[in-house]
């Protein structure tokens, strides 16, 4: 039987087997310490819940950079490195721009390389993983159907994970009245919805507003399949949300303590991050997480003009 984490924002499942830990992460984790404590001024702590939010309904103890390490993580392997997205069902123009651009955020945030698969027709969702909600009228998907009869059997060899993107609304099953996505995190699978995340083609500020709230999702539960549990200590990327405007609420980035979880599993140098996020950021109108990542290569001692080849942190 597998552990079941259940929260409105996504679903995210435990079970499987765990992979085995690179030892030579072990050597950045003193480097990473020192760079958490240059990037903590930065950093706003979470603050009490308002009534309602996430915190306010789950009692969660957090997880240090040090209890992450311990934990044993699921973390890349030499021979499972790559992120695939798996468009599912029909988009519009701008949906599917929003997909494309959050698989390119989801590159720069993770260091990994991160692939497009060929779009599957929802009619490969039978008709006893559909329903139309009673009340609202609106057609869902079953979420567990997407995770184990379509993408798990599929995984390729050499993913870490595999996320399927829809514009259709979803739902986890009895009880449940809808979900944003639902992860394993030891299955490496995914699917998020892009239904309740606004219309990217309704002008620019609502495409950014959906690319925003899309990539937000996507990122969080992305950081659950790497083990990272939610973030309590800071205003971050891993924070649980238990509503949309919660989840509006949420920043883009990830506190540091939540940054070093992800650079000691994937080797990513927190510097060469951050003005690749910088840059995607700057092109597509995320002036607010832009600024961030400025004042952030500012801590760390590197000005956001340097090239991207620059000495890496603890170099």
């Amino acid at each position: 039987m597998c552990r079941v984490w259940w929260m409105p924002i996504a679903l995210v499942l435990i079970g499987g087997t765990i992979m085995a830990q690179d030892e030579s992460r072990d050597g950045r984790a003193d480097a990473l310490r020192r760079t958490m404590g240059q990037l903590e001024p930065l950093h706003k702590p979470l603050g009490p819940p308002r009534p309602g939010d996430w915190l306010a309904v789950h009692r969660e103890p957090g997880q240090s950079f040090d209890q992450y390490i311990r934990s044993r993580p699921t973390v890349p392997t030499s021979r499972r490195r790559v992120i695939y997205i798996q468009p599912l069902g029909d988009f519009t123009d701008g949906q599917r721009r929003v997909v494309a651009l959050t698989a390119e955020l989801t590159e720069d945030y993770f260091d990994l390389p991160t692939r497009m698969l060929e779009s599957l027709p929802l009619s490969v969702i039978p008709a006893r993983a559909r329903r139309v909600h009673p009340v609202w009228k609106v057609d869902q998907v079953l979420t567990t159907y997407v995770l184990d009869e379509l993408l798990r059997p599929k995984l390729p060899d050499d993913a870490f994970a595999c996320i399927a993107f829809t514009a259709s609304d979803l739902w986890p099953g009895r009880g449940w009245n809808f979900v944003f996505g639902q992860a394993s995190l030891r299955e490496r699978v995914g699917v998020w919805s892009l239904f309740r995340n606004g219309d990217p083609d309704a002008g620019d500020d609502e495409f950014r507003a959906c690319l925003r709230r899309t990539a937000k999702t996507g990122v969080h539960e992305l950081g659950h399949m790497f083990s990272i549990l939610h973030c309590v200590a800071f205003e971050c990327g891993m924070n649980g949300s238990n509503s949309e405007a919660e989840k509006d609420r949420r920043p883009l980035w990830l506190g540091p303590q939540c940054l070093a979880k992800v650079c000691w599993a994937t080797g990513a140098d927190p510097v060469r991050r951050y003005r690749r996020l910088l840059a995607f950021c700057d092109a597509h109108g995320l002036e607010e997480e832009a600024d961030f990542y400025r004042r952030s290569l500012a801590a760390l001692g590197h000005p956001a003009t340097l090239p991207a080849t620059a000495p890496a942190i603890g170099d």
